[in-house]
């Protein structure tokens, strides 16, 4: 999928997030959201995924030879955040299997090689509520990445996360992220140092 922003804002009250953004995400291509904390990032992913609206401008999303409307550009991209919540009195084979009612599994995947692949086997007739906050980040990113979607957004993808859980995250990415178009905002260099292309919300700033 491919992205134009063009003269991209938002705002909330009279204080402006981001302004006067003019870009292009090109389709395949691996993009890492920089800046400090409470500079934006996070609701510039939002804008992106559609959920919030933009204050001016547009976003223009390109798949195929067409364009698709902000209200199904939802179809087309999967998401993992810290604040994005999972039903917690699920167990992890039900999550699985109630995510993917909605997004298709990537060839090859379905629930049990999620779960191989999560490590979680032990833990799959567990309810949510019970997991750490490191597991639960896990599931949200395994969810996530496995999903059959042409565009990838990630927000901050190892919080809670420990060395382990960092070099299970760059195998996720590796293995199944190739191709797609690929979104990270972080501060923290390892979670995009794959990414080539680099986009600095201060360089937005009204």
């Amino acid at each position: 999928m491919e992205i134009e922003l063009h003269k991209l804002g938002r705002r909330f009250n009279r204080d402006w997030i981001f302004r006067n953004m003019d870009f292009r995400i090109r389709e395949g291509s691996r993009y890492a959201v920089l800046g400090p904390n409470g500079s934006g990032k996070s609701t510039f992913l939002q804008v992106l995924a559609g959920s919030l609206t933009p204050s001016e401008g547009r976003v223009v999303y390109r798949l195929g030879n067409g364009t698709l409307a902000t209200e199904d550009v939802f179809e087309h991209l999967s998401m993992a955040a810290p604040y994005l919540e999972l039903v917690e009195e699920f167990t992890l084979r039900e999550s699985i299997e109630f995510h993917f009612r909605f997004k298709k599994y990537l060839p090859g995947l379905d629930a049990e090689e999620i779960t191989r692949i999560l490590n979680f086997g032990q833990f799959s007739h567990r309810q949510i509520r019970h997991f750490s906050s490191g597991m639960k980040q896990r599931l949200k990113l395994a969810l996530a990445v496995c999903s059959d979607t042409p565009l990838l957004l990630l927000d901050e993808p190892t919080a809670n996360f420990d060395e382990q859980g960092i070099q299970w995250y760059h195998a996720l990415v590796e293995r199944f992220a190739t191709g797609r178009t690929l979104v990270i905002c972080s501060n923290q260099p390892h979670e995009y140092r794959f990414c080539p292309e680099q986009i600095s919300i201060t360089d937005f700033k009204s």
